[in-house]
């Protein structure tokens, strides 16, 4: 028999530095709201309700720390001298833009951390992971390494988990993890179907791409993660996102399309293979589970794609219940624009396993460009493998009431972009982190904890 497999969400805690720069090129909501003044603390309790909702739920849900902001070291690297505080005035008055960047809290969106395959799907009968190396966004660079040893530390045991590094920091091989990775099945604990969706192929110059916005995912790296991965080549699939889209704001594929397990929700014009290539998928998926893959496509007649990225319907999460139906967790911009309700309720209506939908308020996530599915890493894993997780990052009611004490003791309620520069934040946030470290008992995981060691 094989063993019973849970779906754990690991979600992207907010950090205290949580700001709008309008960093994300390409990113509509990022860019919209660029120097907006931020609510810290309300985007934390935000997104920790949400993982106190889906765990209320009967889900497995655990945390991912935020990382070390200001990462005055990449200052340093970059040519700034003297003191942190010389460094971050002479920065703040020379380029405020590469500040903000230095201070960006968006390791929060852990879809982009890694891409992972769990221990089904590979022929080692490992969990693989893979951290995302987030090259097209200098921001978003800054957080690899840290993020690679936090997985490590984290996912400790190299007998059931296979710590990959991250591919080449070229553009050849840009890569923006789990956002654009799906993996559909008929039961959690059966080999999936991965399928992996890329903005161009790097090394073929003739194939066209976006002209406007990067393309985020290449094809070679996405080919290389499937390699790594030791994935079974029958039941992987790469699809290219149509350029079109990432120019019209669809920076990653979670932004037009939503899998999980035995459903797949996508937009009419997600895809440049379109029907045949998807065809392919539901004839591979009915052969492998003698059962139909459930395809919900939307026509541009009901959702535009400028809706849908003002929306972020697409960046609803699927999650399975422990009835075994599916629950999409969608944000609330979704109850309130009329189509999008209207299309999500005869969702729900439809023959199809999606049960309900629960609508969560993630607004200060969403006025940076990431909805309820950016805020989360999904990693399937037995109960064997739970246990071999560090065991202190697993939400509980004595863990979210930790939290919530801790964001209050450390948060800002407001952050404007003049306040980057105010040496108490950086010393605000160090604090909280090395509070965090103990509460999720995780030692010494930042660089300003090592050196003061």
């Amino acid at each position: 028999m094989m063993p019973a497999v849970l779906e754990v969400n690991f979600d992207g805690i907010v950090g205290p530095t949580h700001n709008y720069a309008g960093l994300s090129h390409g990113n509509l909501a990022s860019e919209y709201h660029k120097w907006n003044v931020s609510n810290p603390k309300e985007a934390f309790i935000q997104g920790l309700r949400k993982m106190k909702l889906l765990a209320d739920m009967g889900l497995k849900q655990a945390v991912l720390p935020p990382q070390e902001r200001p990462d005055t070291e990449m200052l340093r690297r970059l040519g700034f001298r003297g003191s942190e505080a010389d460094m971050i005035a002479e920065a703040k008055r020379k380029d405020p833009v590469l500040l903000a960047s230095c201070y960006s809290a968006s390791s929060m969106w852990s879809a982009n951390a890694a891409t992972v395959s769990p221990s089904s799907d590979t022929s080692d009968g490992r969990v693989h992971f893979t951290p995302a190396n987030l090259v097209t966004q200098f921001h978003r660079s800054l957080e690899t390494s840290t993020t690679a040893l936090l997985l490590r530390k984290i996912f400790f045991d190299n007998t059931v988990f296979a710590h990959h590094s991250p591919l080449p920091a070229t553009l050849h091989f840009s890569d923006e993890g789990a956002a654009n990775h799906t993996r559909l099945c008929d039961a959690l604990h059966h080999p999936g179907i991965e399928i992996f969706v890329y903005g161009k192929e790097a090394f073929d110059t003739t194939l066209q791409g976006p002209t406007t916005y990067p393309a985020r995912q290449t094809y070679e790296a996405s080919l290389a993660i499937s390699r790594l991965h030791l994935l079974d080549p029958n039941a992987t699939f790469f699809l290219q996102q149509d350029p079109a889209l990432i120019d019209a704001g669809v920076f990653h594929n979670d932004v037009i399309a939503v899998g999980h397990q035995n459903t797949f929700i996508y937009h009419e014009r997600a895809f440049c293979q379109g029907r045949n290539t998807l065809e392919e998928i539901r004839t591979v998926f009915r052969g492998r589970y003698g059962q139909a893959l459930h395809c919900i496509e939307i026509p541009s007649s009901a959702l535009s794609v400028e809706e849908a990225v003002q929306t972020y319907l697409f960046n609803s999460q699927l999650v399975t219940l422990p009835n075994g139906f599916l629950c999409l967790i969608a944000p609330v911009e979704c109850r309130e624009n009329p189509k999008t309700e209207a299309l999500l309720e005869k969702t729900v209506r439809s023959e199809n396993p999606i049960q309900s939908i629960r609508y969560v308020n993630l607004r200060q996530s969403m006025r940076n460009g990431g909805g309820p599915a950016c805020l989360r890493l999904r990693v399937p894993l037995t109960s064997d493998e739970i246990t071999r997780v560090h065991q202190a990052v697993f939400l509980t009611d004595a863990l979210y009431k930790s939290l919530e004490v801790w964001c209050q003791t450390y948060y800002r309620d407001t952050l404007r972009a003049d306040d980057l520069p105010d040496p108490k934040l950086a010393e605000e946030s160090r604090a909280a982190l090395d509070a965090l470290t103990e509460i999720l008992k995780l030692g010494s995981i930042y660089r300003f904890q090592k050196e003061g060691a």
